[in-house]
């Protein structure tokens, strides 16, 4: 077996990423073995590596029921190797045989006193792995206890399973157009959404699409694009977007007119936002800065912050966020949040506008935030989202009259990610 072969790259990723804490997407991004695959290969890494994360508690119940006793946690190869090969035989249907033995390959290579351990288990799940699955609690157990406790205090017993069962599916492609989106959706054999977005049905290299090279969409979650739009008319508005790249709300600030200056700590990331914009069209400028202290020379009408965040309302995208971050996370987070939202309102000038966004879940970063700014800045005033702004969505509105958007929204065109926003007006 080739060192750059796809399952050796995809074993050492998911060690990396369930053992050691590491974002999956950066490990890919960054293994030369990885990018040195064809683009089939690649594909395949990605499949198995998520899929394994996605149904990672059910694939590790269903390992144990194949054993007299678990495997020490020092004993990661084998652990993983029958990891991924419970997702690829129970969960993904790949044809048993091939399966099993290239997993048994796999750990002859690389945990060779456990191949006939791992030939027997996986033997064992591919006559029962499919009808045991089938019985399980899935929400239950893909979900950690911490968070899915977090979920049940903030959003109830039904809502909490209704996520994490929408955890269970792999999100779609959604895309943003610059305009006409009803003729790109025919275009892009694509479903037009309530969010005026648009929704790819087939699958197929991005590059490739209609309208890629000439800057006619950009890629962007349904929720992610609603943020923006509660600015309201930006047209000849001079506009901050904090912490911008990859740039999908920067784009759409853009199109609506606005004079863009984009902050981002990463430089990385910035030099993929500058590439992104100048393949759209749009100009801007770029600033390498942190969002918790840079100020603007002048003061400006309108703050966009998409604040880090743990990112708990992505998991049907990176599916490994679920096992990578830890219940003090969001506290943590929302320390610098909180800083960061203080900056933005100093860079507004009075009666400016700031529209805070987290791809978060937990309500430390969301619904408190929005309690504990008011009570520090006197005069703040929080204008409530109104429905005809989200595409006519009540359900992604909360009490308050904050953007709320959950997995389980929109469920009858496939979800959507999880994403809180809050509209704040400077006092004058």
């Amino acid at each position: 077996m080739a060192r750059n072969d796809p399952r050796m790259v995809a074993l050492d990723a998911l060690m990396a990423c369930l053992d050691d804490g590491k974002p999956l997407d950066d490990l890919l991004e960054r293994d030369r073995r990885y990018l040195a695959l064809e683009s089939r290969d690649r594909a395949l890494v990605q499949t198995v590596t998520a899929e394994t994360c996605r149904r990672l508690g059910q694939i590790d119940k269903l390992i144990r029921g194949c054993m007299k006793r678990s495997l020490p946690d020092k004993e990661r190869v084998p652990r993983a190797i029958l990891r991924l090969a419970t997702a690829q035989l129970v969960f993904l249907g790949f044809p048993h045989h091939a399966a099993v033995s290239t997993s048994v390959d796999l750990a002859r290579k690389r945990a060779k006193a456990h191949a006939p351990l791992v030939n027997a288990v996986l033997r064992r799940l591919g006559r029962e792995g499919e009808e045991t699955a089938a019985a399980q609690d899935a929400p239950t157990l893909n979900t950690p206890g911490w968070l899915y406790r977090s979920w049940l205090a903030a959003y109830g017993e039904e809502t909490t399973r209704a996520i994490s069962l929408a955890h269970g599916e792999r999100a779609a492609l959604d895309l943003t157009v610059a305009s006409d989106p009803v003729g790109w959706s025919a275009k892009l054999d694509a479903r037009l959404l309530p969010t005026g977005g648009l929704r790819r049905v087939t699958s197929g290299p991005i590059t490739a699409l209609p309208g890629y090279d000439a800057g006619a969409w950009w890629v962007q979650d349904a929720a992610a694009s609603l943020p923006a739009r509660l600015l309201g008319d930006v047209a000849g508005k001079s506009v901050i977007d904090m912490c911008a790249a990859p740039g999908g709300k920067a784009a759409q600030l853009a199109a609506a007119g606005a004079t863009i200056t984009a902050v981002d700590l990463s430089e990385r990331r910035m030099e993929r936002l500058v590439s992104n914009m100048g393949r759209l069209g749009f100009t801007m400028e770029a600033v390498h800065g942190d969002a918790a202290s840079w100020r603007p020379a002048e003061l400006v009408d309108a703050v966009l912050l998409d604040a880090p965040c743990s990112g708990t309302g992505t998991i049907r995208r990176h599916p490994d966020i679920a096992w990578t971050k830890t219940k003090d996370d969001p506290v943590r987070l929302a320390a610098l949040q909180a800083r960061m939202i203080d900056n933005a309102l100093a860079c507004l000038k009075p009666g400016g506008l700031l529209v805070y966004a987290v791809c978060s879940l937990q309500a430390e970063e969301g619904q408190d935030q929005l309690a504990q700014v008011l009570a520090r800045h006197e005069g703040l005033v929080h204008e409530p989202v109104k429905p005809d702004e989200v595409g006519g969505l009540e359900e992604v509105i909360d009490a308050s009259g904050a953007l709320r958007t959950l997995p389980c929204h929109m469920a009858q065109h496939g979800g959507m990610d999880g994403f809180f926003a809050m509209r704040l007006r400077k006092g004058s």
